[in-house]
């Protein structure tokens, strides 16, 4: 049985998904990833040796075919790290300044996608837990997701909503051994950070790398020993 574990990342191409890639990688992981432009997707997977999926997790469609890339490529799944995120307005705006459609789509990417995505592979992860590999899912949270700031009403709203729902899924998956994590990484120099606050020194900010490394500490720890 070949024991390396089996992990997949959402908003693998640049970041704290690209950064998180390269440190599982680096601990002996088989990773499939997930990103929306294939360009990018194709030069990770070839630089990480890692399995290139595209497909945006925004979109009900592509869910199933996503899912079904992962467990193909991977033989199964041990690990499903919900991190690709969407903002909303960008550049941030106040509440009654979004537009619904971008509230729907930080939702959609935020919330929806995960939950899609996680139901979609239920299965995969439940499979690996009774076969005693462990099954972890990491939704990728923010402290927006607990304090409340001003025009991160959109990217707040979604992330909390992922976070409640993170619990939930793991009150009702614990007697079947799959574990849900839902951590703040902090705050990051990623695009990400720099699409909502353009002037914000990179120094201040927290490395992905290191971020990466505590979250894979993280799941290794939720893991069976």
């Amino acid at each position: 049985m070949d024991h390396a574990l089996r992990v997949a990342v959402t908003g693998g191409t640049s970041g704290l998904g690209l950064a998180l890639l390269r440190e599982l990688r680096r601990r002996g992981a088989r990773v499939a990833f997930v990103a929306r432009t294939p360009r990018a997707v194709e030069e990770v997977a070839r630089t990480h040796q890692a399995h290139g999926i595209v497909g945006d997790v925004a979109r009900k469609e592509d869910i199933h075919p996503i899912a079904l890339q992962i467990t193909a490529a991977l033989g199964g799944l041990d690990v499903l790290v919900n991190n690709a995120s969407s903002l909303g307005p960008a550049p941030l705006a106040l509440l009654a300044d979004t537009d619904c459609e971008q509230l729907e789509l930080a939702l959609a990417t935020n919330v929806l996608g995960p939950f899609r995505l996680t139901k979609a592979l239920l299965g995969a992860l439940s499979a690996s837990a009774r076969e005693g590999r462990g099954a972890v899912v990491l939704n990728v949270s923010s402290d927006a997701a607990i304090n409340a700031y001003a025009q991160w009403g959109a990217y707040g709203a979604s992330k909390a909503a992922l976070r409640h729902m993170s619990s939930i899924w793991g009150e009702e998956l614990a007697a079947e051994g799959v574990r849900f994590l839902s951590l703040d990484p902090g705050d990051m120099d990623t695009p990400l950070h720099a699409l909502a606050v353009p002037d914000a020194d990179p120094a201040t900010l927290k490395r992905p790398e290191a971020a990466a490394r505590e979250l894979a500490d993280a799941i290794a720890g939720a893991l069976p020993r």
